[in-house]
């Protein structure tokens, strides 16, 4: 029998950990698919249901915050070159830059050059890693503008205990709303997070008591029906969102086959469906999104205009 430390069974269990966390992989996530498949047939036979997340809430709350404010490419872009500068704090340098950044000390041109050189992709920085680094060379590095200051400070309050993320996921046990209402209130005083923000970030841990919506997301619910509609009517269409996920994949293909180089295409500029005659845009009134909304046999949902 193979006798493994405590060190190894620890590290052992970490990405074991962060697996079940990705995939949702619990008794109780289980029972949600469950009940939810039960009320949407088309969904159980497609295999829809579970809400991919990042391995870390710390992940999962900075992407949020990547989402606000810009194109989706530029999310992407943004997010890889956070990856690209955790693999480049973990690389021996030849000169001082990374080292002068961490120490709050801008590069000059010619290092900013050489960190940026780097093609390969590390993992998704921890808050130590990042809780250290200047903000103007993170901001410059990465492309984050205005996040840069909201990320570094999120970084510093996890890594000072202002900010306890594991309490944050605690809270998550029957999902109900005295529990969204609680996490919502402790995530509205970190700096960055609005509605919109807070709103994506409980979405990861399990709450969908608000939908987070943007014009993004208005111009993809615009395509597979059609339809033209304003903010403050879209809450029945959001509640069958597998109808827009098999939409993408009519027109990009399967999803969990695409390679990441292709992800930026999945954008609602991109689904643009040739019209005629016989397939113009309707501007529906209110009678008609509440009868489509009547035919959804789901509960109507809270909706968030960022």
């Amino acid at each position: 029998m193979l006798t493994l430390s405590f060190q190894q069974v620890y590290h052992r269990d970490i990405p074991l950990d962060q697996v079940r966390r990705m995939l949702r992989l619990s008794d109780e996530e289980n029972w949600r698919i469950r009940d939810f498949q039960e009320v949407h047939e088309e969904a159980k036979n497609r295999g829809f249901g579970r809400v991919f997340r990042s391995p870390t809430l710390f992940e999962d709350m900075v992407k949020c915050i990547l989402l606000c404010n810009c194109q989706w490419s530029r999310t992407l872009s943004m997010a890889k070159a956070l990856c690209e500068l955790q693999l480049e704090l973990q690389l021996p340098l030849s000169n001082e830059s990374l080292a002068n950044a961490a120490n709050k000390t801008i590069p000059g041109p010619l290092e900013r050059k050489e960190v940026s050189s780097c093609t390969k992709i590390g993992n998704f920085p921890s808050p130590r890693e990042l809780a250290s680094l200047d903000e103007k060379f993170s901001a410059k590095r990465c492309n984050l503008g205005y996040r840069a200051g909201r990320i570094m400070n999120l970084a510093r309050e996890i890594v000072d205990g202002r900010v306890q993320l594991r309490e944050l996921e605690d809270i998550c046990g029957t999902l109900s709303l005295p529990e969204y209402d609680k996490l919502a209130e402790k995530l509205k005083v970190i700096d960055g997070f609005g509605p919109f923000t807070c709103a994506n970030v409980l979405m990861c841990m399990g709450f969908y008591h608000v939908i987070p919506i943007d014009s993004e997301t208005i111009r993809h619910l615009e395509q597979p029906l059609l339809l033209k509609f304003e903010f403050g009517l879209l809450a029945g269409f959001l509640l069958d969102r597998s109808e827009v996920w098999q939409f993408y994949e009519e027109w990009f293909g399967k999803l969990s086959e695409m390679p990441p180089s292709s992800y930026k295409l999945i954008t609602a500029a991109n689904m643009r469906p040739k019209r005629n005659g016989k397939n113009k845009r309707i501007k529906l009134s209110m009678a008609d999104i509440f009868n489509y909304r009547n035919k959804v046999k789901h509960d109507l949902c809270t909706l968030v205009v960022d």
